[in-house]
């Protein structure tokens, strides 16, 4: 996806004044662009409730409701005055409001709701802030709480903690006299970050997340040079604070892992040398197995990148390089836009501060596949190793004992199947991209079929890599979605999903099936295969492809097909 040229439709509706919002999301130069409007002042339970008020006839792609407490939650108001308010009264009203929520989302790709927050300067009960039933914080800990429990049944639902943007802010996050003139609850630095976090979001939502670190390791990973001074030297942890500050990066770097973020190594340095000190220093919190690559040499480091995001099977779009050399990080920059190249503190103790602040990681869901995407790429590593040592590629692929798994969509496997559809780019027959909500509506349409395949084989389980759709119109049946993770290309499971198509389309009564390849910039992989591996012949219309269903489509001989109950 283009975020360049596609600009997403935004209505803020708020108790307050907005508009400082509304001017960071359109001009605060972060991708994605926007356009954000603003649904009339003070109405929100109104707009929430009425689809056919002006502000929703050009359907935004998605919403920002932002309430103060005190106007949305009026029994709160008691507790504001110090009156005794029963807790259960509150929380009524709390899942009141999320459940105007909830109705509204239905019909809107996304919402972004941001927690409720009071101004830094009301100290409330002080000592007894937090006390039960009377604290004024204590209470707003339980609304927020309960406001995420109620929303958490709508999947396009997102909550922000906006308390996080008043502790960046500080003492300019609200200001009496702007509420007293222009009705505005916070500074214009809260808006500020609040567009930060709303945008990464949105990148998250769109499958824009990024999914590889790739790090320097002399005076990034640790301190000192280890080709000159070897890697007992090296200063990394122990009781100086520099060397803490660079063993608390390296921990931040494991975190990430541990959420589906893959790690990388382009170093300028001997391989040898660099890898004997990743697996002798006492001190090292990253080991060889937390990396999914890595390239070590004298080469120049754009061209290290490029070979090894291609080895991952990876867009370059995807990548974050940190590099404590500023030239290094020039030179990324020049040659390789799409790399994410954050500017990067020379002072070594702040290097994980800096890793955190990074807004480029958010993502909609967290899968069982993310959390175990570095196994997986070490399992590839291994089929690489073994493919190497194999005199064919036939052979090779026999030797995998490959098991395909299909299974109709269904509420366990939505939300990876979704993040797939909305992150994959090279195998994707049309790119188009749906919330959960929509594609979930979608597969339960009369006369089609979403279906997802799920991938092993000796090596190792690599989880839900697959989604098709077919959709019966008439006599044909028109393939809509066509989605396969790079992890998987070209071992079989391609034909696989087009044998399960054709199956379903055959029993459907169906007389032909028809593949129509909606070229972009990164999904040549599936122009490629229809045109040379899939069997299918190419009509006469640019990238259209046909299967005639008289004819039964083989599985390859050296995968096992297996059909959950719910696949058939």
């Amino acid at each position: 996806m283009n975020t360049d040229i596609v600009q997403h439709s935004c209505i803020i509706i708020s108790d307050f004044t907005t508009d400082p919002l509304s001017d960071y999301l359109k001009n605060d130069g972060q991708l994605p662009s926007v356009r954000a409007s603003s649904a009339p002042f003070n109405q929100v339970s109104q707009v929430l409730i009425d689809g056919e008020m002006d502000c929703w006839k050009e359907t935004p792609d998605f919403a920002i409701v932002w309430t103060r407490p005190e106007a949305t939650i009026r029994s709160f108001n008691r507790i504001l005055n110090y009156q005794p308010c029963p807790m259960k009264q509150i929380l009524q009203e709390v899942e009141q409001f999320a459940d105007l929520i909830r109705r509204r989302a239905q019909r809107i790709e996304s919402f972004f709701v941001p927690t409720w927050t009071l101004p830094y300067y009301h100290r409330g009960l002080g000592l007894l802030n937090m006390r039960r039933e009377i604290g004024l914080s204590y209470v707003l800990m339980q609304m927020n709480l309960h406001l995420a429990d109620a929303l958490a049944t709508s999947p396009n639902v997102y909550l922000l903690d906006a308390s996080k943007w008043i502790s960046t802010t500080g003492r300019r996050s609200s200001n009496p006299k702007l509420w007293l003139m222009g009705k505005m609850a916070f500074g214009p630095e809260v808006f500020q970050e609040a567009s930060k976090d709303i945008k990464a979001g949105l990148r998250g939502i769109k499958g824009l997340a990024k999914k590889l670190v790739l790090v320097d390791l002399d005076e990034t990973l640790w301190g000192g040079v280890v080709g000159d001074i070897g890697w007992q030297q090296l200063n990394l942890g122990g009781h100086d604070p520099i060397g803490e500050g660079f063993r608390d990066f390296q921990q931040a770097l494991k975190a990430l892992t541990n959420r589906g973020i893959l790690l990388g190594i382009v170093s300028k340095n001997e391989e040898a040398v660099a890898l004997e000190a990743i697996e002798q220093h006492p001190e090292m919190v990253l080991a060889i197995e937390d990396f999914a690559g890595w390239k070590i040499n004298w080469k120049d480091k754009a061209e290290n990148i490029v070979d090894l995001v291609s080895e991952l099977n990876l867009g370059l779009d995807t990548v974050v390089f940190i590099d404590d050399n500023p030239a290094e990080r020039s030179r990324i920059k020049d040659a390789l836009p799409q790399v994410l190249v954050p500017e990067w503190t020379v002072d070594k103790m702040h290097f994980k501060r800096a890793l955190l602040e990074l807004a480029c990681f958010d993502t909609a869901v967290m899968t069982d596949e993310d959390l175990a995407r570095t196994e997986m790429y070490i399992s590839e590593r291994e089929r690489n190793a073994v493919k190497e040592s194999m005199p064919s590629l036939d052979e090779w692929l026999m030797s995998l004992d490959s098991i395909v798994k299909v299974e109709t969509l269904n509420e366990t496997n939505l939300a990876r199947a979704t993040q797939l559809l909305n992150k994959t780019n090279q195998m994707n027959l049309t790119t188009r991209r749906m919330s959960e909500v929509e594609l979930f509506r979608y597969s339960r349409q009369r006369d089609q079929r979403v279906y997802v395949f799920r991938v092993s084989d000796r090596f190792g389980d690599q989880g839900l890599t697959g989604v098709a759709s077919l959709k019966a119109e008439g006599s044909t049946g028109q393939i809509q979605d066509f989605v396969i993770s790079c992890r998987v290309i070209g071992r079989g499971v391609e034909q696989t999903i087009l044998h399960t198509l054709v199956e379903y389309g055959r029993s459907m009564g169906l007389d032909v099936i028809v593949a129509e390849c909606l070229p972009t910039v990164r999904n040549k992989p599936c122009q490629d295969f229809f045109n040379n591996k899939s069997g299918f012949e190419r009509r006469d219309k640019a990238l259209t492809y046909a299967w005639d269903l008289e004819n039964v489509y083989p599985v390859p001989s050296h995968i096992r097909l297996e059909i959950s109950p719910s696949g058939n």
